[in-house]
């Protein structure tokens, strides 16, 4: 009978265990960041919407980018594969969904990755461009991830937030300028803006 005992006491542990593993398995971070530019809402969507693969253009952290040979050029469907080294052994591949040129809106999914911990097909950024008015608008970007281990995602929170700040201030600075913008060249666009 006292067997019996641990071995049902082992079998509730266990389920317990089990759940609490997979629920945080599931578990995904999110933030949203904001920043109202002082251009067209026209003009800031040709960058994040119909030049989708040309992000390196505007990005602070990435060494290049391009578009997948194979998917639309622009619109639902597009690829592009995201460089983080000029080794080519850190990226992304992304894939817009949900594309709304209407509204200025679409949702960038992270498809592929390497050297990154990011899980795929669960990590994405909703990109939506506002008018305020003629000459302003305020650009959102929704990041909505999970790190492998998931454990990381608060830990990683803040750095993607920080990345994702950066990188609307490159869009601003590429919007207004036409200069592209890369690491050499972030720190010093950077203090303009702040």
């Amino acid at each position: 009978m006292n067997q019996s005992l641990v071995k049902l006491k082992l079998i509730v542990i266990g389920l317990l265990f089990s759940t609490v593993v997979l629920a945080q398995e599931q578990k995904t971070q999110e933030f949203t960041v904001e920043r109202i530019i002082p251009v067209s809402a026209e003009r800031v969507w040709k960058v994040v919407g119909l030049e989708f693969a040309d992000i390196a253009k505007s990005h602070p952290k990435l060494a290049d980018s391009h578009y997948v040979e194979g998917t639309p050029m622009t619109g639902e469907g597009c690829e592009r594969i995201c460089t983080f080294s000029e080794d080519g052994e850190k990226y992304t591949k992304e894939k817009i969904v949900n594309f709304d040129p209407e509204n200025y809106s679409f949702r960038a999914e992270i498809n592929g990755i390497a050297g990154l911990p990011l899980e795929t097909d669960i990590s994405y950024v909703i990109y939506d461009v506002d008018p305020i008015s003629e000459n302003s608008c305020k650009l959102s970007l929704k990041m909505v991830y999970r790190t492998n281990p998931a454990v990381m995602g608060v830990l990683a929170k803040g750095r993607f937030k920080k990345n994702l700040t950066d990188y609307t201030i490159a869009i601003e600075h590429h919007v207004k300028t036409g200069e592209d913008v890369n690491p050499e060249t972030f720190k010093q666009i950077r203090k303009q803006y702040l």
